[in-house]
């Protein structure tokens, strides 16, 4: 444990009051995040149902449950992008308030949906804010740590997105009955509260401000900050983002097509044995302990995994772990009981490689393409991820759900042959 606490102190030492106010509002950013994204899990079937005025076990719920994901998935991509970009242009803090007034808005909206394509559409304009609250808060955090915090700072703050599963599974459990699921999302407005705390207390990040006065692009007179051009033209920094990309792509890819149909699957081993609201509050009740256990020891795990080897290690650790275990719980698990072991395991390694996002991407890249960068790994990977989730829907139609998400897990033989190439950025200060 010598690089949890070496000659500087441990890890938590000297921090600022102010760090910790960062660091707390972009956990709770997160926090929201995660909700916007599993209320839609949790509630899927009932919403669709309900506006198809059919039964649950309706292919059509199913189909359209893939399509709400797809849709979510490739918002997140554009609004991700976007902005990550305005974030290098215009600030951290202006983007921040602007991401989380995006998501909070479009969740809310889903009260008044009248068709499963309303619900479509509107997942795309959440994602949008979604997963440009994600790239704007990590490379906050990353920019104002110093380096012995950065990591721990970077992987807890990534693990506080599972209050928010916590709370779309407690709320799944509160609000049982089919009809309720407009109230559901109605919670999501909630976040835009934390507008107000970010104008009020958040100050720019120091350097993010320290770009501002770079030279412009001669050229094309366009600044050179947030350039996805720079980003991706000749240079050191378009192999890191494509390694970026695949990474994420695979994380993304799974998290969506393997860890989101636990709930699914708690389902399908209770069968008809038990009605269809004692089945969906058992479900809910297992995607609670996935989250709150699995899950968050996987994510808080991370960290201190990187610090004692390093990034790629801890990477491939969870790649491992998660291609070994998917198939054993998605073919092995038989009984309610088995579930409720095997799922939390499963989330540990398919939930928790995603902390080291929030570490890894942040130190690819500068400054004055920290967000876009870190932006552009995480979020243009939903692109894949999307086609990925179709692909699973398709393969379930026709070998079932285990089976589908079995071969999901195959993801994960792709990021272990990335993380041949990617670079080490342990010990290392953030690129200027």
């Amino acid at each position: 444990m010598h690089e949890l606490k070496n000659a500087d102190g441990r890890w938590y030492e000297g921090i600022s009051r102010y760090q910790w106010l960062v660091f707390v509002i972009a956990s709770l950013g997160w926090a929201f995040d995660t909700f916007e994204g599993q209320i839609f899990a949790v509630f899927k079937s009932p919403a669709m149902a309900d506006l198809l005025h059919v039964a649950e076990d309706n292919p059509a719920v199913d189909w359209f449950g893939n399509v709400g994901f797809a849709s979510f998935l490739i918002g997140g991509a554009f609004g991700g992008l976007l902005f990550g970009i305005l974030a290098d242009r215009i600030g951290r803090r202006q983007s921040m308030v602007w991401s989380i007034l995006t998501y909070s808005i479009f969740t809310g909206l889903h009260y008044f949906a009248q068709s499963p394509w309303h619900i479509v559409a509107l997942r795309f304009f959440v994602a949008m804010g979604v997963a440009g609250e994600w790239a704007i808060a990590a490379s906050f955090v990353a920019e104002v740590f110093p380096k012995k915090a950065r990591a721990m700072a970077g992987g807890i703050f990534h693990a506080s997105g599972v209050f928010g599963a916590v709370l779309a599974a407690g709320i799944g459990m509160l609000l049982p009955s089919a009809t309720d699921w407009r109230s559901a999302f109605l919670v999501g407005l909630l976040p835009g509260l934390l507008v107000v705390w970010v104008l009020i207390s958040l100050k720019e990040s120091e350097k993010w401000e320290a770009t501002r006065a770079e030279a412009t692009d001669d050229s094309e007179g366009e600044p050179k900050r947030g350039s996805l051009r720079e980003l991706l033209g000749p240079g050191p920094w378009r192999r890191r983002a494509l390694i970026g990309l695949g990474l994420a792509s695979v994380g993304l890819g799974t998290y969506w097509g393997i860890y989101a149909w636990g709930p699914e699957l708690v389902k399908e081993v209770l069968g008809d044995t038990v009605s269809a609201e004692e089945s969906r509050s058992a479900a809910s009740f297992a995607y609670l302990i996935m989250n709150f256990t699995g899950g968050l020891a996987g994510l808080l795990l991370f960290a201190p995994i990187t610090m004692l080897t390093n990034r790629r290690t801890a990477f491939a650790f969870y790649h491992i772990g998660a291609l070994i275990v998917v198939p054993i719980t998605f073919l092995g698990c038989q009984a309610y009981w088995h579930t409720l072991v095997m799922l939390p395991v499963t989330a540990f390694f398919v939930v928790g490689m995603h902390a080291g996002y929030a570490i890894y991407f942040p130190e690819l890249f500068p400054t004055r393409l920290r967000a876009t960068g870190a932006s552009f790994c995480f979020n243009v990977g939903r692109f894949v991820s999307a086609l990925m989730l179709l692909v699973r829907g398709q393969l379930r139609n026709v070998i079932g759900l285990r089976w589908a998400v079995t071969i999901m897990a195959s993801l994960f033989l792709v990021g272990l042959v990335l993380l041949i190439f990617a670079p080490e950025t342990k010990d290392e200060e953030l690129p200027e």
